[in-house]
């Protein structure tokens, strides 16, 4: 971002009382806004980006760089192992824990990230669908793997067309969604179609740019990603079970360079590879924060940034 623009930002996040929660798509520059933020008020930073969770996912998670970290406080970075599972409940209750803290120490506290399902339950709380342990534990087992699960797809197109669409083709929100439907014979979007309400503690932003713009971001960043050692980064955490984590798998660019490894296609393919899932990835966060986050106050970045 230029210096105007960030300027601008920043001053439109000052007007609005409460805690800021700054979120959007990658690369749009959300790490960017929340540091010089938390840099001129004197705040620490709490992470909702669910990658950054894991020790390890350096380079490929676009964490913030040792200085960076040093200037500002960052919590709920390399706080699990990839052998660990991420939730949103344990999230919701580390963040608020974690806000709490800060508040306490007279700083203020500024949320950062993408990962919508963890800022949705943050700020408008969690909801009381059903569940079941032992049912999860079963579609857990039957569905949570690449070979099986587009059976769970076709069945939940076919007898969840609403939670289908809203939640594919993400594997864990599918299974909760199909452990829903079996529990109370609903899908999770009739049994929410009345809201929640924002937690007026939080005050919501989204960074939105230009569709090109922000694929010419993507493109750059991961270029310059693989040039400051993301390939040596996948192959080590590659060879400790990255792809058979129960969550952290999730990462983008770390299966495809381990195609790449493996001879399975070029460097320029490796690239284009990452870009293509990085913008796939992208689209979906930019629809949920539209449809979920429907009271965050768009900020709207130049194309020329």
């Amino acid at each position: 971002m230029t210096l105007a623009t960030l300027r601008n930002l920043l001053d439109a996040v000052r007007r609005t009382p409460g805690i800021p929660v700054i979120m959007g798509p990658t690369a749009a520059g959300k790490s960017e806004l929340a540091f010089a933020l938390a840099r001129e008020s004197g705040g620490e930073i709490v992470s909702a980006d669910s990658m950054q969770f894991y020790r390890g996912l350096d380079i490929g998670t676009a964490k913030p760089t040792a200085e960076e970290r040093r200037l500002v406080p960052h919590h709920l970075i390399d706080s699990m192992d990839i052998s660990e599972k991420s939730d949103v409940f344990r999230f919701r209750t580390d963040a608020l824990r974690i806000i709490g803290e800060i508040r306490a120490r007279g700083h203020l506290p500024v949320v950062a990230g993408g990962s919508g399902l963890y800022l949705h339950a943050l700020v408008y709380g969690l909801d009381s669908l059903p569940a079941k342990q032992s049912l999860r534990d079963e579609l857990d087992a039957a569905y949570d793997n690449e070979e099986h699960f587009p059976e769970l797809a076709a069945v939940m197109e076919r007898e969840c067309p609403l939670d289908f669409k809203r939640f594919y083709p993400h594997r864990r929100k599918l299974i909760r969604a199909r452990e829903v439907f079996l529990l109370s014979g609903k899908q999770i979007s009739e049994l929410q179609s009345g809201g929640f309400a924002p937690d007026p503690t939080f005050a919501q932003f989204v960074l939105v740019r230009d569709r090109a713009d922000l694929v010419n971001r993507i493109r750059r960043r991961a270029a310059v990603m693989l040039e400051s050692g993301w390939i040596e980064e996948a192959k080590e955490m590659l060879a400790k079970g990255l792809l058979q984590a129960p969550t952290a798998w999730q990462a983008i660019g770390y299966a495809q360079i381990g195609d790449y490894l493996a001879g399975k296609m070029t460097r320029d393919e490796l690239l284009e590879s990452i870009v293509i899932a990085t913008r796939q990835y992208a689209r979906r966060q930019a629809s949920w924060f539209r449809s979920q986050h429907r009271e965050a106050a768009v900020l709207a970045v130049p194309a020329e940034d």
